[in-house]
């Protein structure tokens, strides 16, 4: 199915409302997905996009795998792009999942400010239960050697400041990084995730 806006996985409803990203992570399950002759997808969907969708265009689709699946929890912002790129497509949808008593959660690079040119951490806090945030490293130079910003290494602090303020605000924040990082860089990543007043949640490697 082309446009796949929404997918399902477990107890969750996937968007996928955009393929831009501010990073080009080594580790991104995308990156396994970009020949043509060998696509294969995630979790047998394609989430390349021939065209972003409208909030509504995702609101129909939702509401239609919703009504078809009533042991849905929670509407995830996740795909194979940065949700905050289409922030405001996103409040719209959070606004219907919560109207259907469902949670919302945001998976995110923490790049948000920088990618709409504002500070877009009370839209963020106001419409999202938890917020999920890629760590990925625990310093500026680490991030931008697996990660590859187009901020470069202040991607890191970017991604940092994003984080401590939606804590601030009173969001439910965790930082995320993935378990290939070794047990000494994932103590210093919990220390960095203590710091701020955020959780730490350690993300299995997913293959290709």
């Amino acid at each position: 199915m082309k446009d796949q806006y929404v997918y399902l996985m477990g107890r969750g409803l996937y968007v996928n409302l955009t393929n831009r990203c501010s990073n080009r992570c080594d580790f991104c399950v995308r990156n396994y997905d970009v020949d043509p002759a060998k696509k294969h997808g995630f979790a047998g969907y394609d989430l390349w996009l021939d065209h972003e969708p409208s909030a509504q265009e995702v609101i129909d689709r939702a509401r239609a795998v919703l009504d078809a699946h009533p042991e849905v929890e929670e509407v995830v912002f996740c795909g194979y792009g940065e949700p905050t790129y289409r922030v405001e497509q996103l409040c719209a949808v959070a606004d219907f999942a919560h109207e259907r008593g469902l949670k919302t959660r945001l998976n995110t690079n923490g790049q948000g400010n920088a990618i709409n040119g504002r500070d877009i951490t009370d839209d963020i806090v106001s419409h999202i239960d938890e917020i999920g945030v890629s760590l990925n490293a625990t310093d500026a130079k680490k991030y931008d050697a697996i990660c590859h910003s187009e901020w470069g290494e202040r991607g890191f602090d970017l991604m940092l400041a994003f984080a401590e303020e939606c804590v601030k605000k009173g969001g439910n924040v965790s930082l995320s990084v993935v378990d290939i990082i070794g047990e000494e860089e994932t103590a210093k990543a919990r220390t960095i995730a203590e710091k701020i007043g955020a959780k730490l949640r350690v993300r299995k490697m997913i293959d290709g």
